[in-house]
This record gives structure tokens, sequence and C-alpha cells, in this order.
């Protein structure tokens, strides 16, 4: 088993070695995909929080049913189900 990682992983550097990426430009991309992601989801949570002030007058229950209405909504218009759930 412990033969097969190592190999799958060999396997995975020599294919990003084919493409002339340096190890340190992979990190770097990663890196700032994940910053983008958690700096997206801070805009979105703070302008939520302006919505729950400004429009349920800061009562948090009934804006997080809501949000947990329209959330399940999201994930369940596109494709008609909540498989998207079944992942976590």
């Amino acid at each position: 088993m412990t033969q097969l990682v190592y190999t799958s992983i060999m396997l995975k550097f020599l294919r990003r070695k084919k493409r002339h990426e340096p190890l340190v430009l992979y990190f770097v991309r990663n890196i700032l995909t994940a910053t983008g992601l958690v700096l997206v989801w801070r805009g979105i949570w703070y302008i939520m929080d302006s919505i729950d002030i400004t429009f349920f007058e800061g009562r948090h229950e009934l804006s997080a049913v809501i949000g947990f209405i329209v959330g399940l909504l999201i994930l369940y218009i596109p494709d008609g189900d909540l498989k998207e759930i079944e992942k976590l």
C-alpha cells in the first residue's frame, strides 16, 4: 500500500514536471486560490450581516432560517436533487 501511494505521488510530480510548472508556482497558485475563496466568503458574510440588520432588525433566528431555506433552494434548483449535501 505504501509503495502504491509513493508511486502515485511520484507520477503526479513527474506529470507536473513535464508541464514545466515549478513546485513553488504550484503552491503559490493554490494559496492564492484559497485566499480568494476565503475573501469571497468574508464578503458574503458581511453582506448577509448588513441584510440581517437592515431587513430583519437584527433578529438572527429569522434570518438564519430564511438563509437555510434559500441555501437549500440554491443547491436543489440546478439539478433537482440535494446530492451536493451527500458529499459532506
